[in-house]
């Protein structure tokens, strides 16, 4: 009987054009390698290529001359070089990078990520398996179960991924000893026990040799289980469950080419879709039944989850991209603070109380942390006392959201994952760069507990009976550099002007609302936060606000920007050299920081970020205080009259 890689290929050559509509059909898996350093990821993912025949003639040329350069198998051919490309990775023998690879076989096509095994690169194994269907978690049979093993099933599971493969690598350098298998097998079930893995798949192989990968081995007769490529062509995919689950799609765009028509597009998450269905619109809440699906192709009788579309309605709702649209009968629930895992991917520690960007989905919200609940050690599964989490920590904490996102657990009962709506990341607002992947578990019950009051009264009307605008003056520079007197000066201004106003000054504060802070970074975050909230209420009181704090990190000044209206912060640079506030020295702060006796002084052993386009900049090199307080009310009032 011919092979199946035969009969493809003689159907690529009779008729390339039903191989073509043979291949755009079939279904995609995507999965993942891993497992501890030297396990033979690379080398397993080598093999599936280049027994599915995905090289190309020059590859496997390139390939044969590599391997006698710069291989570790001697003569032979080194799979592993198919897949680590770069230098470091050839020169070390090692992955360092998620590298992804496309092949297929005659049932279905394949995406695969070689994740690395180093315990420095778990970041890099997370962004493998966000997407992933399917691990295969390597085991070296010399060496059995590592700690990396453990750290890669735990994040494995943690993220949702069910279909696991156990695959003991190396079995030819053992012997094919079946006990050694066995007693791998025995000790990985216990930790997955513990875990909470449910099932996994375990089969003896050799990478290099092709032992049980595409057909059975003569060396392993003991063996009467499914090789690989059969299991990876026929094992269930998720969107195949997801398509039984309650109907949700995140609108990514509203779709607007004209008057006459109005869509919303975007992938449906779980779940199908038919005209004439109900539907509700999340966070608002509001109801509309759907009345056609568009595509491309054209006009749809139903939709189903994997599937992206633009969904008309009969109504004319408030739609936009963040928004979701759900099934009427059984939507997904909304909420501002959770209790979540994190995965921290960044080099500098997570610091309580930072915003970050928080994205859901097609939602963009910001969200602070809590200090962490715990740190979990994935190899003895404790619960660790944490303060912070530093890189490829993973730990519990509570996420407080700006405003409602509309959500699913993570983790479901029956074992799945919402990664769609469970699944987030966290942005740096300032670099942009992803500091930590995130599953969310349940909302707090404050969420659920405290709402918003209408109030009558608004703060347009509140600014109206002041006869002014509101503004939040945020003045900001090092200690001495002079913001209390300039700030001061100002308000007595605005004050002889018949302005309604309040100055909150740093010392001031710090002997009431915030007594309890110290000066750790975390305490520092936290002051500005309880500041921001403050002068935001102030601000809805229709008062002009002014503020004088060190405020020394850019992404909190950012924060408290973010929660007034556009146009009503201003920030203002108070500029003076360190070594000039350090001579004035009111208050003997910069003496005794320099002797040791005052921990954490900005400027000394705490930084200060200088902002980089403050609206009003004020040299104090150049500018009295009564001087720089004039320049500033004349810029304000000049704003007033434009505005």
């Amino acid at each position: 009987m011919a092979s199946p890689i035969y009969e493809t290929e003689k159907l690529i050559a009779d008729d390339i054009d039903a191989y073509l509509e043979l291949h755009q059909h079939k279904s995609l898996l995507r999965f993942i390698t891993c497992g501890s350093v030297d396990d033979g990821k690379s080398t397993l993912i080598g093999r599936l290529l280049y027994d599915s025949k995905m090289i190309f003639e020059d590859q496997l040329a390139a390939l044969e001359s590599d391997s006698k350069k710069v291989g570790t198998q001697g003569q032979d051919i080194d799979f592993a070089l198919l897949v680590d490309g770069l230098a470091a990775e050839r020169e070390q023998g090692i992955t360092i990078d998620v590298a992804y690879r496309f092949f297929a076989t005659e049932k279905r096509k394949f995406i695969v990520a070689d994740c690395p095994g180093h315990e420095q690169y778990t970041r890099n194994m997370v962004t493998g398996a966000s997407t992933a269907n399917l691990a295969i978690i390597l085991v070296d049979a010399r060496k059995g179960v590592l700690p990396q093993t453990r750290r890669h099933s735990y994040l494995t599971h943690l993220l949702g991924i069910r279909n696991i493969v156990l695959a003991v690598n190396k079995m030819d350098l053992v012997d094919y000893n079946q006990q050694t298998f066995d007693d791998i097998v025995a000790d990985y079930q216990k930790f997955a026990d513990e875990i909470g893995i449910d099932s996994f798949t375990a089969m003896p192989i050799s990478g290099f040799r092709g032992d049980n990968i595409t057909g059975p081995s003569e060396n392993t007769p003991w063996y009467d289980g499914i090789n690989l490529v059969e299991h990876l062509e026929t094992v269930e995919l998720d969107i195949t469950s997801n398509q039984s689950k309650p109907f949700r799609m995140p609108v990514q765009w509203v779709n607007r080419p004209n008057l006459d028509f109005r869509g919303f597009s975007g992938q449906i998450s779980s779940g199908r879709i038919a005209p004439g269905d109900a539907v509700r619109i999340l966070p608002s809440g509001k109801t509309s039944t759907v009345t056609k699906i568009v595509t491309l192709g054209g006009n749809l009788e139903e939709a189903v989850a994997g599937q992206s579309v633009t969904i008309c309605l009969a109504d004319e709702v408030d739609c936009s991209r963040g928004d979701v649209i759900a099934v009427a009968d059984n939507p997904p629930q909304s909420a501002d603070q959770f209790e979540t895992t994190l995965v921290w991917m960044a080099d500098d520690a997570l610091i309580p109380g930072r915003a970050y960007w928080l994205k859901l989905a097609s939602q963009t919200v910001s969200a602070t942390l809590q200090p962490p609940k715990y740190q979990v050690d994935v190899n003895s599964l404790e619960h660790l006392a944490s303060k912070t989490l530093e890189l490829n920590d993973i730990g519990v904490a509570t996420l407080t959201t700006d405003r409602d996102v509309v959500f699913e657990s993570y983790a479901e009962e029956s074992g799945g994952a919402n990664k769609a709506l469970g699944g987030f990341i966290l942005v740096d607002k300032l670099t942009n760069a992803t500091v930590a992947a995130g599953m969310l578990h349940f909302s707090l019950r404050r969420a659920q507990n405290v709402h918003w009051q209408a109030v009558d009264i608004s703060r347009e009307a509140h600014a109206k009976q002041k006869g002014q605008s509101p503004r939040l003056l945020w003045f900001t520079g090092l200690s001495g550099s002079g913001k209390s007197t300039v700030a001061n000066l100002v308000e007595k201004k605005l004050h002889a002007l018949g302005r309604h106003s309040f100055l909150l000054d740093g010392d001031n504060v710090r002997h009431g609302l915030n007594k309890d802070l110290g000066f750790t970074d975390t305490d520092r975050i936290e002051n500005i936060r309880r500041i921001g909230e403050v002068a935001k209420l102030m601000t809805d009181a229709g008062l002009i606000v002014l503020t004088a704090f060190i405020s020394p990190f850019r992404a909190e000044r950012e924060m408290v920007r973010n929660m007034l209206p556009d146009g009503e912060f201003l920030e203002i640079h108070i500029d003076t050299p360190l070594s000039v506030a350090e001579e004035r020295d009111v208050k003997g702060l910069y003496k005794k920081a320099r002797s040791g006796e005052l921990k954490n002084f900005t400027g000394i052993d705490s930084p200060y970020e200088a902002p980089d386009t403050p609206e009003i900049h004020i040299d104090t090199t150049k500018l009295s205080p009564e001087d720089a307080a004039e320049q500033i009310v004349e810029q304000i009032q000049s704003a007033w009259e434009n505005a």
